[in-house]
């Protein structure tokens, strides 16, 4: 959208200094910048047209965006990712995929004008597979340091034990099991209502010295 506004007004400069360079008289100049003009704004216009329809159009896919949990369970670590991801932008959280090597214990991050800072660790497992208590310390230990997050979630298509849940629960560190993630991604629940998440958070939660 800036991007075409930029070109057209470019282009429009030019115009106006071949017009200038080539022709003395200021009627002739107006008489051949009057088309650039309507032209330029013509094209600037349509582009701008085209470029809010298409953002509508991607508010209105997400808006009613559903994943069934046997479409989770079929991707790999990377996609689960992007689909958290997706389910966060839906939920109105301005999120990005950041996992890979060196991730820190995040691999979605999302920006929340209300609720500030959301850092997400995605565990793709196999049915009926366990996520543990150690990745609730890496999540614990990074968030605020790290990330400066305001709120941690660990999001898994399999279960939890018992005692990750617990420490989670008792230090702050959210968790989404196979039934939340169900009810998050199938049901359209937001996440920030399923937790429940803190409308207005104390800063870097996590990190207290912060």
């Amino acid at each position: 959208m800036v991007s075409a506004a930029v070109v057209a007004v470019a282009v429009l400069v030019l115009a106006v200094r071949a017009a200038a360079a080539a022709l003395g008289s200021p009627g002739e100049v107006r008489a051949v910048l009057l088309p650039l003009v309507l032209v330029a704004g013509a094209v600037a216009g349509w582009r701008l047209r085209r470029a809010v329809s298409r953002r509508r159009r991607a508010r209105e896919r997400l808006a009613t965006l559903r994943i069934d949990l046997a479409a989770l369970d079929a991707m790999d670590d990377r996609c689960f990712e992007y689909a958290l991801r997706d389910l966060l932008l839906r939920d109105g959280w301005p999120a990005r995929r950041v996992g890979g090597g060196g991730d820190q214990a995040a691999d979605v991050i999302g920006d929340h004008r209300r609720r500030g800072r959301i850092v997400v660790q995605a565990k793709h497992t196999r049915v009926g597979g366990k996520v543990g208590s150690p990745v609730m310390y890496a999540v614990k230990g990074t968030a605020g340091p790290v990330h400066r997050a305001d709120h941690a979630v660990v999001v898994t298509n399999g279960a939890l034990t018992r005692d990750a849940m617990a420490w989670g629960d008792r230090h702050g560190v959210h968790w989404v099991d196979r039934e939340r993630l169900r009810r998050w991604a199938e049901t359209g629940a937001a996440l920030h209502e399923l937790l429940p998440l803190a409308a207005r958070p104390r800063r870097n939660r996590f990190n207290r010295a912060a």
